[in-house]
């Protein structure tokens, strides 16, 4: 992508997935002094972890416990640090093996008793990989159940409350399973950062003289974005509104909060948004219809960019993790052969992006904190005539 500013966005980009890298967001809690003390005092040390950033967060904790287990979805890579047993379950989707996982997770959690800590590592995505339904129902009707709520478009906490109130585990159920202390650090993908929200919060129990922290969050890799925007001189600003609801509207909001900067300026926002699909949808995603639909209402604008990106590294159901666009991205699209609008009709959205540039595809990062929208107007924009005539009206 050779857009005005993207090389910036990008820079932007990886420097709030360096802020909520795993291994460095536990290693930071690990050594607090509340923490460090219920660890060393317990009899024996467990580690579980689950969720999209699994991996790493059990590396930075691998030496705290001498028993293990990681529950990540497939196609990620396992800790680098042994000392662990590794599941690989479903993700977005359950199937059978996000039920075995479960089941392998509650047999984990009775193994510990009365003097001992299990650490407990959640990261979003745990939902999937740990679906044990409760007594009565089945996973089909569970993942009907979730599928129609998500097809809605309803927002993430609506969907994590149905799925803990159909489970088994979820909803602090999971640590139900134990008589051990709980120390559980959260690398938070949801809105207010509240740890029972997190993949449905399945050891949040609320017993006393457990432990509860959130390591890391959107809002610590939004703050590390607008601080690498000022080294780099761009007068940078979080935007009020959090990026949310239906993802069209957020790119149009994106848009016009854009065209009101003036050169030299940058606008950044985070949040989760959602996307209500019809029939027969293409292949997309949540941050690729942010950005086609800024793209479009950036038509013929001058130095203006935007990326839209997840901090997982995957987009719904493209394999791309978010996309560029500017005031040339439409027209890159007729050009190729495809129609903005009718891919945002359709939800098809990478297609498009594949014909016009733009996509920015990095596999899975690692971690997972939810989204990311940067914006900024380049110092130097050679302006066109339409440009021209938003900076006069400014």
């Amino acid at each position: 992508m050779n857009a005005p500013g993207a090389r910036f966005l990008l820079a932007f980009y990886r420097a709030a997935l360096a802020a909520v890298e795993p291994r460095r967001c536990v290693s930071a809690a690990l050594a607090e002094p509340a923490v460090a003390r219920a660890l060393r005092n317990a009899r024996r040390v467990g580690v579980f972890a689950a969720g999209k950033a699994a991996a790493g967060m059990f590396d930075a904790a691998a030496a705290s416990g001498r028993k293990g287990l990681v529950v990540l979805p497939r196609g990620h890579l396992p800790p680098a640090r042994p000392g662990a047993r590794v599941l690989f379950s479903a993700h977005p989707e359950p199937d059978a093996s996000s039920v075995a996982a479960a089941r392998e997770a509650v047999r984990f959690f009775s193994s510990f008793g009365r003097g001992d800590v299990v650490l407990c590592l959640v990261s979003g995505g745990a939902s999937s990989l740990l679906c044990l339904p409760r007594p009565g129902v089945t996973l089909a009707q569970k993942k009907r159940a979730v599928d129609r709520l998500f097809r809605s478009g309803a927002p993430i906490r609506e969907i994590n409350r149905l799925r803990t109130s159909l489970s088994a585990v979820k909803g602090g159920k999971l640590g139900r399973a134990t008589e051990a202390r709980l120390v559980t650090l959260v690398l938070s993908d949801v809105r207010g950062d509240r740890p029972s929200l997190v993949g449905s919060g399945p050891t949040i129990r609320g017993r006393r003289g457990d432990l509860v922290r959130v390591v890391g969050s959107n809002r610590i890799g939004l703050e590390a974005a607008i601080r690498e925007a000022r080294r780099r001189g761009y007068r940078a600003r979080r935007e009020g509104r959090r990026l949310e609801g239906e993802a069209r509207n957020a790119g149009r909001r994106l848009a016009k909060r854009l065209l009101r900067l003036a050169p030299g300026e940058a606008v950044f926002a985070g949040g989760e948004t959602t996307v209500t699909l019809g029939r027969s949808p293409g292949t997309g995603g949540r941050n690729l219809e942010v950005a086609l639909s800024a793209a479009v209402a950036l038509a013929g604008v001058a130095g203006a960019s935007l990326l839209a990106a997840g901090s997982d590294g995957k987009d719904g159901s493209a394999k791309a993790t978010g996309a560029f666009a500017d005031g040339g991205t439409t027209a890159r699209g007729r050009r190729a052969g495809a129609d903005a609008a009718a891919a945002l009709a359709r939800h098809d959205t990478e297609p498009f992006f594949a014909r016009a540039g733009g996509l920015l595809v990095t596999g899975p990062t690692g971690t997972n904190v939810g989204d990311w929208a940067f914006g900024l107007r380049v110092h130097k924009t050679g302006q066109g005539t339409r440009d021209r005539g938003h900076e006069k009206k400014r």
